[in-house]
């Protein structure tokens, strides 16, 4: 049987952007027939009901407003693709015969257990904004995209997994620097800001749960392992409870700290990005909005100083 790819697509309030979407997947793709999108559009959202296409197999689900973790796993249990890709309405294919390309990374693990990624132009290989998994990675995960996620996140999710996969020993992880998924969203000044962009707020939201999960990636990555090894495979614990971040500046700092940048378990690289991406966040959502304020003045003063060695370090693998 050939291999094929399912598009997992939720949509809210983009009709357009989800068919310019649709346009560039037959445009660019070598073997449309191969490939299926599984579109998600809320119950009050009308005018996404329609969205079609003649030449692409579409499932559509029309169900109520969910979080974007439960968003994908509904989109996932009715794909029936080897290859699974979760993609956003506000992107758009540019490289020609990408799918091409994907299913030979595919085929390439005789195993199935990889993470790909393309080229977004704008975060590139420092981290997979557009994972690609085989069903084979999802069944063992079993949780892919965990419902925790409320919105964003989910990448990095995916991406902590597979790093500590390599400090286990097994790199599975491939960028497709020359396959280009562009993101056009609005912070790169790609798009203008649209009410479901306003309805997400400026910083996502998801922190809290990637740092609440930390354990729970450790298992999925020893379950990984274990697959590969062609071992039983361990149980996975439950699903954590969410805690919210620190009120305190010093103990957020600190739980950044010895959760991250202090975790052996994952590559110092991928240590250090994660505590400056948590940091820097939660001083934003602190300090910026609504409203700047002096301690954001003073942080965006000093930020240059104190990112240098963050960045230094995210040089070396």
């Amino acid at each position: 049987m050939p291999t094929t790819i399912s598009i997992l697509l939720p949509t809210r309030g983009r009709p357009e952007q989800a068919k310019r979407f649709l346009r560039s997947l037959v445009e660019k793709s070598a073997d449309i027939s191969r490939i299926e999108v599984v579109l998600y559009v809320d119950e009050d959202d009308p005018a996404s009901h329609a969205i079609q296409s003649n030449e692409i197999a579409i499932t559509r689900i029309i169900g109520p407003r969910l979080s974007m973790g439960s968003l994908n796993t509904a989109c996932y249990q009715r794909s029936s693709g080897d290859i699974i890709l979760p993609l956003n309405d506000d992107m758009i294919i540019r490289t020609p015969d990408w799918d091409r390309r994907i299913i030979e990374i595919h085929e390439g693990f005789p195993d199935r257990i990889y993470l790909a990624y393309p080229n977004d132009l704008h975060t590139g290989e420092l981290l997979c904004s557009t994972p690609i998994l085989s069903r084979t990675t999802c069944e063992a995960l079993t949780q892919p995209f965990p419902k925790a996620y409320q919105g964003g996140f989910i990448d990095y999710h995916v991406m902590d997994i597979f790093k500590r996969l390599q400090v286990l020993g097994e790199d599975r992880v491939v960028y497709l620097g020359d396959t280009v998924i562009e993101h056009l969203h609005y912070q790169y000044g790609k798009s203008e800001v649209d009410a479901t962009y306003e309805q997400r707020g400026p910083l996502n939201v998801g922190d809290e749960v990637f740092v609440s999960l930390r354990r729970y990636r450790q298992e999925s990555s020893k379950r990984l392992l274990a697959h590969i090894q062609n071992k039983p495979l361990p149980a996975l614990p439950s699903i954590p409870s969410i805690a919210h971040l620190p009120i305190s500046n010093v103990l957020a700092v600190a739980d950044f700290i010895s959760e991250f940048l202090l975790d052996a378990a994952l590559p110092l690289n991928w240590r250090t990005y994660c505590f400056e991406v948590l940091s820097r966040r939660y001083f934003l959502k602190k300090y910026k909005y609504p409203q700047p304020t002096w301690q954001y003045k003073l942080l965006k003063t000093l930020a240059p100083i104190l990112k240098y060695p963050f960045q230094f370090i995210q040089k070396f693998k």
